[in-house]
């Protein structure tokens, strides 16, 4: 009886080697056949999974200037991307920026979208108030971003695109409408005799140079035309910035007197000068301090002297 028993265990001690080995076969077998890569994301997702990353990181580094007492600026910003899910709905956004002295908004705005979020969207060039490209609207005025410094806004110094104007994207308006009423008074000269010489100057006198030259300081930078009221209910009026142009060369003595009396026709019309309701706020907010407002109660004036008939 043993012996058998011995048998029975050897032989079930020579068969489970065979039953490991199996076993492992099995093992390798079923580790064979390559793990599914989950789907790659597309870009959109990629995009906001890169953004949330850099709201931590933001969070962060707002949290360790919070611990060293570091001077910062609550700025709360407009966002809005028709283009990217998540952000087709207009809302805000708070960036708590390191201050500096002498900082201006548009430097804010810079070191915001360095920093913090890359996707922030807003115009600039110059940085010195020539080019017009970053006018804002901040804390209920439109303002140039790069002339305006930061410590005159109580906070948080709210940041938004130009009113009455549509949102591309983020702090972007689309300007074409601005341009298109530029284009509508014909900026350009038309003199009735040219010099013979074409190297010749057509020269201007010192007092007509002093009379139209706060208006040639215009950088078309849209702030007047979206703080008047009237260019918000009327699409078609020229809007002061076009007015102020259309000034800068009826009031030129070197203007042709056959075309001065075709632009006077143009500021004229019904959507023209006459619309206009002496508010002063293209004036107030104007970064240049041009008197828009003078300029076109001036029109005003040339475009009824041009109708008087004597007899």
């Amino acid at each position: 009886m043993s012996t058998e028993s011995d048998g029975e265990a050897g032989s079930d001690a020579e068969s489970a080697p065979e039953t490991d080995v199996e076993a492992s076969t099995d093992t390798e077998t079923e580790a064979e056949p390559a793990i599914p890569e989950p789907q790659v994301s597309s870009h959109q997702q990629r995009r906001l999974a890169e953004k949330e990353e850099r709201m931590a990181e933001r969070d962060e580094r707002a949290a360790a200037g919070a611990d060293l007492d570091e001077e910062t600026t609550h700025l709360r910003i407009f966002r809005y991307d028709p283009e990217v899910e998540g952000k087709t709905e207009p809302r805000f956004e708070d960036f708590n920026v390191p201050y500096e002295e002498g900082m201006t908004v548009l430097d804010a705005l810079i070191y915001a979208r360095d920093h913090y979020d890359s996707t922030l969207t807003f115009r600039h060039s110059c940085q010195q108030g020539v080019c017009g490209s970053d006018a804002l609207f901040v804390n209920g005025s439109q303002y140039l971003g790069c002339k305006t410094q930061l410590n005159e806004f109580d906070e948080p110094v709210r940041v938004e695109p130009l009113p009455h104007q549509d949102v591309v994207k983020d702090l972007v308006v689309d300007m074409q409408h601005f341009y298109e009423q530029m284009d509508a008074v014909e900026p350009y000269f038309e003199p009735d005799e040219l010099p013979e010489d074409e190297l010749e100057e057509q020269r201007q006198t010192r007092e007509n140079r002093e009379k139209v030259k706060l208006s040639t300081r215009c950088i078309q930078c849209g702030a007047c035309m979206s703080s008047c009221n009237v260019a918000a209910g009327d699409n078609e009026y020229l809007g002061p910035a076009a007015l102020n142009k259309a000034y800068r060369f009826v009031m030129d003595e070197r203007e042709g007197e056959q075309r001065r009396e075709e632009r006077l026709e143009i500021v004229e019309d019904e959507h023209g000068v006459w619309r206009c309701q002496t508010q002063f706020s293209c004036t107030e907010v104007c970064p240049k301090d041009i008197p828009l407002t003078e300029h076109i109660q001036e029109l005003k004036r040339e475009a009824i002297k041009e109708d008087i008939k004597f007899w």
